[in-house]
């Protein structure tokens, strides 16, 4: 396979059949994602006289517009490699890469919250006013009658003990 290289944002025609299946909220996390660590896979145009037709990654071409790019990686494929059932297994591994970064995303994001968490428990501990962990031992919920048995540790854990306990916490 050929080695990825830069292509210019504004040569690339994007047909309108594959506009339609434009989705904003995937676009906006691919930004996102695109700011914190980089385009991690190129896009795949094929040649057509003095442009470039886009054959997969439609999404990444529209995060990288909205970023304000210029450029963009990609991969040059021939007419006859573009046809979908030759793109299909590289799709699969495509929806692989995907649900493994919204897999590190979510994992990042739980971090984050417990650690915020446990800062504000270090403050309220240095204070000398009551602790989250304290007060969350202390807590009865009046729709099941339960002891909190621990602070959850982890956005995951919050979430589920929402759910649970019918929003309070």
């Amino acid at each position: 396979m050929s080695k990825p290289e830069s292509f210019p944002i504004d040569r690339i025609y994007v047909p309108v059949k594959r506009k339609k299946a434009l989705k904003p909220e995937l676009v906006h996390e691919i930004a996102e994602s695109i700011l914190e660590i980089g385009q991690q896979a190129p896009i795949l145009v094929r040649p057509d006289e003095s442009r470039f037709v886009l054959v997969e990654g439609l999404h990444r071409l529209e995060a990288c517009k909205a970023l304000g790019e210029t450029t963009i990686l990609g991969l040059l494929v021939s007419t006859e490699t573009a046809h979908p059932k030759v793109l299909l297994a590289d799709s699969v591994g495509v929806e692989a890469e995907r649900d493994k970064m919204a897999r590190l995303r979510r994992l990042r994001l739980e971090k984050q919250a417990a650690g915020r968490l446990a800062a504000t428990a270090k403050v309220g501990e240095e204070t000398g006013s009551p602790s989250q962990n304290a007060i969350g031992t202390n807590l009865k919920t009046p729709s099941s009658g339960r002891t909190a048995a621990r602070t959850p540790r982890t956005l995951s854990e919050w979430l589920t003990h929402q759910k649970r306990d019918g929003g309070r916490y």
